[in-house]
């Protein structure tokens, strides 16, 4: 994707066995408990229960006199469990099948589960009952109160669907016999796969990777025919059961609250009306689809091939540079970029580094993939940590710049809005990460630009627009896999029951939802080897969470074109964005910038200023190189 200078790379015929330097970048957990065994975690556990219950005896059928402490005690409690849990879910991110972690998981899980069933579930019930003259009166008497307007406000959004305290206990205590226990055992199923690979063991990651990263076309087939097998039988017998008892529940919760459709709880979280969902979906299909095939028809001319195989769709280009980078130089990469935009945001990358809140290395047992994970602590103190399989890809230097846009987003809402507020919705929660992907990118782009480097130019965009149509139209292709499982009908306009589907239905489900976004079977792509790829994505897991990454792609392409035209007032503007956390809405937090994503043609503009303008790039690039596709 680019080039660096040759002493720090290595080589890519040893990354399989050289090191990169991640394996020695841990996260130092120790802020929050020294070990599994600390007698600090039990204390807090127990702690934590006699908040609820003092939160219980002080609170219910007194907040209309006390909203303000009951709001501040609500906060101790959410910040003292989040300590709790978030340390567990990290320990067991990087050991899935640790027995120690899971039995301590399962431990508190049961008993803080049971006592907010039992303690807490009355809080939201009379939230949303207060009258409004009662709520204005307190808005108007109590800065804590009138600070937490956004959060009250969008708590009452749910008011219809309330079911009685009694049954909304009942279902709390139940949580960790439910779905979530499936998705558990899943996580813990696919850090275990594993596939044979020039006589090694490999993990589904390491095989990705592999393949992502490889430049022969029969070694990306082989490895995708390995990667579709072995997620065949059990793997995906269990995958199968784990979505429908995700779709089920779901499907019942939506009879029971009285939601009009499935994605309508969902929509509503991310405080997003349906028809700008749906209108997300549209334009992504005829807009997005479209210059999607034409990227790939110019992917395959760079090939030599005439028609791809799904294992080609992330192929590196033959003149690709694919040495592997030292994580150090990663990190180096992305501060300067982030420096070049904003020396706030490169700080808070900087404390991350020096604070060891990064956890790299891609060994065996992990959990999958890459994410961050931000909250705030007792005594009001905004932490964030980044998990990675790092393998030193330039798309493990991407998603670095992405996980890190995640961490700075969470630091500056946690500092500014406190635990009840600082969390974005999951829709508005990429515009950060895409964001710090895009400095990261034009950082290097301005580079080669300087140098004069054709090809390693070329290499950039087109890894840059591979990246974009995973984000967009992929995650589309995804939703829509979704919405089908949850029961809307093929024209995506009808809902009806979720209906438990077998293995070989699912695979054909995922096939048919690719073809409206990327062809049919032979007019770009191939499909074989794709049919059993639905079942390692955990992300199905959470209904309707996919297509925020499509969401917030598109606004953030919007929103990054604006710097030229704002010049010097759009760094605070962005800040402000940030340190918004859960207290706005899209349209009030692109107004600022001019933009309106009510309107279905900012969609459109969405793409055209993002993929379209790269894609045109690199055909012209293309052209340069005896390449065209015209």
């Amino acid at each position: 994707m680019f080039k660096l200078s040759k002493s720090s790379l290595i080589n890519a015929e040893d990354k399989m066995t050289t090191k990169t330097g991640a394996e020695n970048i841990r996260w130092d957990l120790s802020l929050m408990y020294s070990d599994l065994n600390d007698p600090k975690l039990g204390a807090d556990t127990n702690h934590l229960v006699e908040l609820m219950k003092s939160f219980n005896a002080t609170h219910r059928g007194n907040l209309s006199k006390n909203l303000g402490q009951a709001i501040l005690d609500f906060s101790e409690i959410r910040m003292l469990s989040a300590k709790i849990e978030y340390y567990l879910f990290f320990k067991q991110s990087i050991d899935v099948a640790d027995e120690a972690v899971k039995t301590k998981m399962a431990e508190v899980s049961r008993i803080l589960e049971a006592a907010s069933g039992e303690y807490l579930e009355f809080f939201n019930i009379e939230l949303v009952a207060l009258d409004e003259s009662i709520l204005l009166g307190l808005y108007e008497d109590n800065p804590l109160v009138a600070k937490h307007r956004p959060w009250i406000e969008h708590i009452r959004v749910f008011k219809p669907h309330f079911l009685s305290e009694q049954v909304e206990s009942a279902l709390t205590k139940r949580a960790s016999f439910g779905p979530n226990a499936w998705e558990e055992f899943f996580d813990e199923l696919a850090s275990d796969l594993e596939f044979e690979l020039g006589g090694e063991k490999k993990t589904l990651e390491e095989m990705i990777h592999a393949m992502t990263d490889s430049k022969s076309a029969e070694e990306r087939f082989k490895i995708m025919t390995l990667v579709n097998k072995g997620l065949g039988g059990q793997f995906s017998k269990y995958s199968a059961q784990t979505l429908y008892m995700v779709a089920g529940s779901n499907g019942v919760e939506v009879k029971e609250r009285s939601y009009l459709h499935p994605m309508e709880s969902a929509n509503k979280s991310n405080r997003i009306p349906d028809s700008v969902v749906d209108a997300l979906h549209r334009v992504v299909k005829d807009v997005a689809g479209p210059l999607s095939r034409r990227f790939y028809r110019l992917k395959a001319a760079h090939l030599g091939l005439k028609t791809l195989n799904w294992s080609d769709r992330n192929a590196p280009m033959p003149f690709k540079d694919t040495s592997a980078v030292p994580f150090d130089e990663a990190i180096r990469i992305v501060l300067e970029a982030y420096q070049s935009f904003s020396p706030t945001l490169a700080g808070l990358v900087r404390d991350f580094i020096r604070d060891k809140r990064i956890d790299a290395p891609p060994i065996k047992g992990r959990r999958g993939g890459a994410y961050n994970a931000s909250t705030v602590l007792p005594g009001n103190k905004p932490i964030s940590f980044t998990f990675l399989n790092y393998h030193g890809s330039n798309r493990d230097v991407m998603i670095l710049a992405h996980e890190l846009g995640h961490g700075v987003h969470g630091i500056l809402s946690g500092r500014a809005q406190g635990p009840l507020m600082a969390p974005a919705p999951i829709a508005y929660c990429e515009f950060a990460s895409t964001f710090g992907e895009m400095t990261t990118y034009n950082s290097i782009r301005d580079k080669l630009i300087a140098d004069n480097d054709t090809e390693s130019m070329l290499a950039l965009v087109m890894d840059k627009i591979d990246d974009t149509i995973n984000t967009t139209v992929r995650q589309i292709g995804f939703s829509n896999f979704e919405r089908r499982l949850h029961g809307i009908d093929e024209t995506y306009t009808n809902w009806g029951e979720p209906k438990k589907m077998s293995v070989g239905k699912l695979n054909k489900l995922w096939i048919e939802t690719l073809k409206p976004l990327y062809g049919e079977e032979g007019e770009i792509f191939t499909y074989e080897n794709a049919d059993f790829l639905w079942s390692y994505i955990n992300h199905f897991h959470r209904p309707f969470y996919v297509y925020g990454y499509s969401f917030g792609e598109l606004c953030t392409q919007s929103l990054y074109a604006q710097q030229f035209r704002l010049g010097d007032r759009f760094e605070p503007l962005y800040l402000d964005l940030l340190r918004s956390g859960g207290t706005k809405n899209v349209v009030e937090l692109l107004e600022p910038f001019g933009l309106d994503p009510a309107q279905e043609d900012f969609w459109v503009q969405g793409i055209k200023v993002g993929l379209g303008a790269m894609l045109e790039q690199a055909e012209e690039l293309s052209r340069k190189m005896g390449v065209s596709i015209d």
